[in-house]
């Protein structure tokens, strides 16, 4: 199910305030979490940069956010750390003042890129609180009741 999205102007977020809202880091390190709602809010009217950090196998296969740049925090179905993370993203993402909102499946990945992130120096990293698929339910499965995509959100398939 498709929900209509409200027409989202720049000039009348207060991104900061948004950014204030933000669950404390955990575990700590990065600047905090934000529910997918609110960083869909800050991502599309340009207060931020969304990263996804799943693999190029989850971006083909589950989909991904339009306009979102992609460095993998680990690699192939064995989720092998990527240990060229850090200097992929910094040619991705060079300014260390930028306001950062990172994606995963669940927010967990993400979660730890960010703290590697926020370790190098990115003081506004932000973990995208559920990830695009949230966590399984009752049954084992994604999507029902949490994350990017369960929330209406714009995303697309390969």
């Amino acid at each position: 199910m498709t929900r209509a999205l409200p027409e989202l102007s720049a000039a009348l977020i207060d991104a900061e305030a948004v950014l204030a809202s933000a669950r404390p880091a955990e575990p700590a390190g990065y600047a905090g979490g934000l529910p997918p709602v609110d960083a869909w809010t800050l991502f599309a009217t340009g207060h931020a940069v969304l990263v996804d950090v799943r693999t190029v196998e989850e971006l083909a296969y589950v989909g991904h956010v339009p306009g979102s740049i992609h460095v993998p925090w680990a690699t192939g179905t064995t989720q092998t750390r990527n240990p060229r993370f850090l200097r992929e993203f910094e040619k991705r993402v060079p300014g260390k003042d930028a306001v950062v909102l990172l994606l995963c499946r669940s927010g967990k990945r993400s979660a730890a890129a960010a703290g590697a992130l926020a370790a190098a120096g990115y003081a506004r990293v932000f973990n995208v609180l559920e990830g695009f698929e949230g966590e399984r339910d009752e049954l084992g499965r994604r999507g029902g009741g949490s994350g990017w995509r369960h929330h209406g959100l714009p995303w697309e398939q390969d």
